[in-house]
């Protein structure tokens, strides 16, 4: 567990596991090996079963910026690690190369997280920007700072949200498509009232909230908590989840391609903050 370059991984008290995003210097950005270092890492956990509850953490001032748009070449990325899900094509011509990555790291990834046999916490301060999103949202319970910020600013580069498309589920319809379309962000206090997140306490006491959450769940019957989590993911499955997530990303997917054609890259470039436009520099052509 130490030869993780992107994220700690640590056993703070019995029944408890602590992965810790680390990568403080870019916002905690999600490049290709930290996804699977990521994935690793909840898999160690949902397999010690000595673990109950596994807390998902960041070091820094931002839980995530999400995905990491500096990454020079995430299909190059992709060689240096062994396949999770049963998806082909990384090498292929056309979009077929980029919707098979995106199956693998982004929706699949974040879908394997929503379904681990254990219950997962998600301690979020700072700025959870798209892909951060996808890093929480998959998590059962959410324990937000003050500080905290929730936004899916996707929509403004031309993509119709980001891949693990649970937006409905996580704040209603109407507030999901404002928060699309609009790219505005949901601050902490509204995220709690519309029941996105389930706590919100002052930064400074965020990890301290997490670990009490975590300590009152580690205390039930494993295997109660996993068919307690199975039985509630059911009723999100039994209103077609599976079914509108795939649609979701098969339209992401054309958006994609879309953008290629029009502006030759996957986004719509004219939609990135001034800042971004400049870090990005030549690849914006």
């Amino acid at each position: 567990m130490s030869d993780y370059q992107s994220l700690l991984y640590d056993v703070p008290e019995p029944g408890i596991a602590r992965i810790t995003l680390n990568r403080p210097n870019t916002a905690n950005a999600q490049d290709t090996q930290l996804l699977y270092e990521l994935n690793d890492a909840f898999n160690h956990a949902a397999h010690d079963d000595d673990v109950r509850v596994i807390v998902l953490a960041a070091n820094g001032k931002h839980f995530s910026a999400g995905h990491d748009l500096q990454e020079s070449d995430g299909h190059a990325a992709m060689r240096e690690h062994k396949t999770v899900a049963p998806v082909c094509g990384f090498g292929c011509a056309g979009a077929e190369a980029q919707m098979a990555r995106e199956e693998e790291i982004y929706l699949g990834f974040s879908d394997r997280w929503r379904n681990i046999p254990k219950p997962t916490i998600a301690a979020v301060q700072g700025k959870c920007i798209a892909g951060g999103l996808m890093l929480a949202w998959p998590c059962d319970i959410i324990i937000a700072a003050d500080d905290a910020a929730f936004a899916d600013p996707v929509v403004s580069f031309g993509i119709c949200g980001h891949e693990y498309f649970t937006h409905v589920w996580e704040v209603g319809l109407r507030k999901a498509k404002e928060m699309l379309f609009t790219s505005d962000e949901i601050a902490a206090e509204e995220a709690l009232r519309l029941g996105m997140v389930n706590q919100v306490v002052p930064r400074a006491e965020l990890m301290e909230a997490t670990m009490t959450m975590a300590r009152k769940i580690a205390r039930k019957s494993r295997f109660a908590l996993k068919l307690t989590k199975l039985a509630a993911n059911g009723v999100q499955d039994a209103q077609g989840r599976e079914i509108a997530l795939r649609n979701a990303f098969h339209l992401h997917q054309l958006a994609h391609t879309h953008n290629l054609k029009v502006f030759d890259m996957l986004i719509d470039p004219t939609g990135l903050p001034e800042a971004t436009r400049k870090a990005l520099g030549s690849r914006l052509g």
